[in-house]
C-alpha cells in the first residue's frame, strides 16, 4: 500500500517551511514512528515520523526545499505485519555489510537538535547513551559525548598550517594568516526571521525605553525562607525569580491596559487577558513561548511551565502553538550577565520588560547608605500607543510590587 508523506498543517502565522534533513534515503527500510524528516519553520523544527513500516520509495522535496502546509514531500510503500521479506526484497542490497541490513528501528531515537549536532561531528547514535524517555538521545547527551572524546563544539578548525610562504599576507606571519580564515554559512530560518522582525520593530514602531531599579532583597528573602518547602509541596519545582516578575507584570497590566494592547492598522486592540511571552534560549537561538492566561496561574504553575518550555526548547520540541500570540513579553538578560540593556519590541505587542543581573550596590535608604541586591529594569514601549507617563507608572508599579511581594498575594 502506498502512503503519501505530507508536510504538517501549518498555522496562518507560518506560511511555509524548509526541509532541514531527511534521516532515510529513498529505497531504505523504515519503521513505524521512526523519524523521517525535519521541517524547519520560522519558529520551530517539526519532526515528521513514518506512518507505517515499509520502504521509503521516493522523496519529492529535498534538503533546502521550501514546503507549504500539507504539501506531499515523499512516498512510502507500507508493508503489513509478517511481510518483512517483501520489504527486504525491494530494498537495494548492493552492500555486503551485514550491519547495514539491520532494521532502522535498532538506532536509538534522537531529537532534531541532537541529530543535527551528531551530523556536524560525525557521531553515531549507537555510540551515545540516551538519557531521555525510552533511551532517547538528547542534545545534552551528545555534548557530554563530545566532552568525553575531547571534541569542542563550535566553528571548524582553521589551525592547519600553511606550507607555502608565498600565501602569507604582506608583512604577516603564519599565525596572522591562520587567524584570517573565514567561513560563510546560510542563516537559519529562525535567525533570518528574528533579523526581519527586529528590523520591522525598528522601522515601524516609535520605540522608547524607560529604566528603573528594584531592590530584590524582599524577593530573595522569601525564596530563601520557603524554597525547600515550596519544592517539597510542588514535586521538586524550584521557586525562581521569573514567577514574581510574571505575577507583578500581570497585576500591572490590569492597571494599565494600554500596555497590554496591540495596534492593528488604525485600530487599537485591548486584550481582556494576559498572555505573557517568556524569552528562553535554545540551540537555534532565542525563542518566546507564551504563558496562556497567566492571570490564572499561581507561582508553582508558572515555574513549572517555564521549566517545561526550557526543556522543550533545548530538545527542539516546542510546538508552533506554544510560540504564537502573546500580549506582553519578559526577557531576562541577567542570566547571561547583562547589567543594563534595551529590549526590542515584539510587534504587534506594544511593550516588553527587560530583567538584568542582580548586583550588590550602595543605595541611600532613609539617609543611610546600605548595600542592597539591586536589579535594573527596562521597559521598551511603542510611543504611538503608550505615553511616557503611562510607561513610567507601569514600571514603577512592577518595582513596588516586587519590593513588597505581599501585595502580589493580596492583589493590592
Amino acid at each position: 500500500m502506498t502512503i503519501e508523506i505530507n508536510a504538517p498543517t501549518l498555522p496562518e502565522s507560518v506560511p511555509d517551511g524548509t526541509i532541514s534533513a531527511w534521516h532515510r534515503k529513498a529505497g531504505e527500510t523504515v519503521s513505524r514512528d521512526e523519524a523521517l524528516v525535519d521541517i524547519e519553520t520560522d519558529k520551530v523544527v517539526i519532526e515528521i515520523v513514518a506512518p507505517a513500516d515499509g520502504v521509503l520509495k521516493e522523496i519529492y522535496k529535498h534538503t533546502g526545499d521550501t514546503i507549504v502546509s500539507n504539501e506531499p514531500i515523499g512516498r512510502l510503500e507500507a508493508v503489513e505485519a509478517g511481510a518483512g521479506g517483501e520489504a527486504a526484497a525491494e530494498t537495494p542490497a548492493d552492500t555486503t555489510d551485514a550491519a547495514a541490513q539491520q532494521p532502522a528501528a535498532t538506532t536509538p531515537a534522537a531529537g532534531p537538535a541532537a541529530r543535527r549536532l551528531m551530523d556536524e561531528h560525525g557521531l553515531d547514535a549507537d555510540a551515545i547513551s540516551g538519557s531521555g524517555k525510552g533511551g532517547r538521545v538528547t542534545r545534552q547527551d551528545v555534548l557530554d559525548k563530545l566532552a568525553d572524546d575531547g571534541a569542542g563544539v563550535g566553528l571548524p578548525d582553521f589551525t592547519a598550517p600553511t606550507a607555502d610562504p608565498a600565501a602569507r599576507p604582506p608583512g604577516g606571519d603564519l599565525q596572522s594568516m591562520e587567524n584570517r580564515k573565514e567561513e560563510r554559512v546560510p542563516m537559519s530560518r529562525l535567525r533570518a526571521r528574528v533579523a526581519q522582525r527586529l528590523l520591522e520593530a525598528a522601522t515601524t514602531t516609535a520605540m522608547l525605553t524607560t529604566f528603573n531599579e528594584v531592590n530584590m532583597a524582599p524577593v530573595m528573602t522569601i525564596r530563601k525562607q520557603h524554597q525547600q518547602r515550596f519544592q517539597e509541596t510542588h514535586d521538586g519545582v524550584r521557586l525562581g525569580f521569573m514567577s514574581f516578575f510574571v505575577r507583578a507584570s500581570v497585576e500591572a497590566l490590569k492597571r494599565f491596559p494600554g500596555v497590554n494592547a496591540s495596534i492593528d492598522g488604525n485600530d487599537i486592540v485591548y486584550h481582556g487577558y494576559q498572555d505573557i511571552g517568556v524569552a528562553v534560549s535554545s540551540p537555534r537561538g532565542l525563542v518566546v513561548p507564551v504563558l496562556r492566561d497567566a492571570d490564572n496561574m499561581g507561582f508553582a504553575r508558572i515555574e513549572k511551565q517555564i521549566l517545561e518550555f526550557g526543556e522543550k526548547a533545548r530538545a527542539g520540541k516546542l510546538a508552533i502553538e506554544e510560540l504564537a500570540g502573546g500580549t506582553f513579553t519578559i526577557s531576562n538578560g541577567g542570566i547571561f550577565g547583562s547589567l543594563l540593556s534595551t529590549p526590542i519590541l515584539n510587534p504587534p505587542q506594544t511593550a516588553i520588560l527587560g530583567m538584568h543581573k542582580i548586583e550588590e550596590r550602595p543605595v541611600a535608604v532613609a539617609g543611610e547608605v546600605k548595600i542592597l541586591p539591586m536589579m535594573y529594569l527596562a521597559l521598551s514601549y511603542d510611543h504611538r500607543l503608550i505615553d511616557g507617563k503611562e510607561a513610567v507608572q507601569f514600571l514603577v508599579t512592577i518595582k513596588e510590587l516586587l519590593e513588597d511581594p505581599t501585595r502580589l498575594v493580596l492583589e493590592i
